[in-house]
């Protein structure tokens, strides 16, 4: 009787002595567990810390500070929409379907040829880059004056005339506007281009086209030239491109 009850007693020692080392292993387990999500807490925190302080150089660099504001639409150094579609204008194959970009009709008039010299400098000049066509330097020796000229219009874009007292005077200029008004009437290929001659002498043909006033500031009259014949370039590229989706549209339907 003694030796069953000491039995008993070993078996229900043994018992409580696995629920115990089942115990010590949970809470080793809680502990491994807890452990494991502090490492990995801390180690979190020191990757915000390095990565907010990464930035806090990248933002006080200056090369990083310029770097970012070229990127920004607002910043002065990228390239405008205007300037990209002015770009897409010069190298369009409709401004190469011509052979000239500017007519500059003027005077055999020593002081007429120097200002249209300096004229059609400032247009060929780069970043312009336009192609113009001038009288006594694009000519063909040897071919007939008329058909030279009629043929610079027809391959002209635009036609300036350079409007002056000798400009009226001079037979083979008033041909010319003659001429390009009947190849483009009403048209804004023609921009006249006034210096030096009084509102009662301009002539009548032309009273119904804007001018350039070059008497009081000649290079802003050369710029205005200039954005007038970009402009031109540029609704010549976009109506392309509307009738090309009228057709594309008519095909499909």
């Amino acid at each position: 009787m003694y030796r069953g009850e000491k039995s008993l007693t070993e078996k229900d020692f043994g018992v409580a002595l696995n629920k115990y080392d089942d115990a010590y292993n949970m809470h080793s387990w809680f502990q491994k567990l807890l452990k494991s999500r502090e490492s990995s807490s801390a180690q979190h925190e020191q990757e915000a810390k390095v990565t907010q302080k990464s930035v806090s150089s990248v933002s006080a660099s200056p090369s990083s500070a310029s770097s970012f504001c070229s990127l920004s639409p607002s910043s002065p150094g990228t390239t405008p929409f205007k300037t990209l579609q002015s770009q897409s204008a010069l190298s369009s194959p409709q401004r190469w379907g011509r052979k000239y970009d500017v007519f500059v009709c003027h005077s055999s008039v020593g002081s007429d040829i120097e200002e249209a010299g300096r004229l059609v400098s400032f247009l060929e000049a780069s970043p312009r880059s336009l192609r113009c066509f001038l009288r006594q330097r694009d000519d063909c020796p040897g071919g007939a004056i008329s058909t030279e000229l009629c043929q610079a219009v027809q391959n002209s874009h635009l036609w300036a005339l350079f409007i002056t007292p000798n400009f009226l005077q001079d037979d083979w200029c008033m041909y010319m506007m003659h001429q390009a008004l009947a190849e483009g009437p009403m048209s804004s290929r023609l921009i006249p281009l006034i210096q030096n001659l009084p509102r009662s002498q301009y002539p009548q043909e032309l009273k119904f086209y804007f001018y350039i006033d070059l008497s009081h500031n000649r290079d802003q009259g050369y710029t205005r030239l200039n954005r007038s014949v970009l402009k031109y370039l540029e609704d010549l590229v976009k109506n392309e491109k509307t009738l090309d989706c009228s057709m594309d549209s008519s095909s499909s339907r």
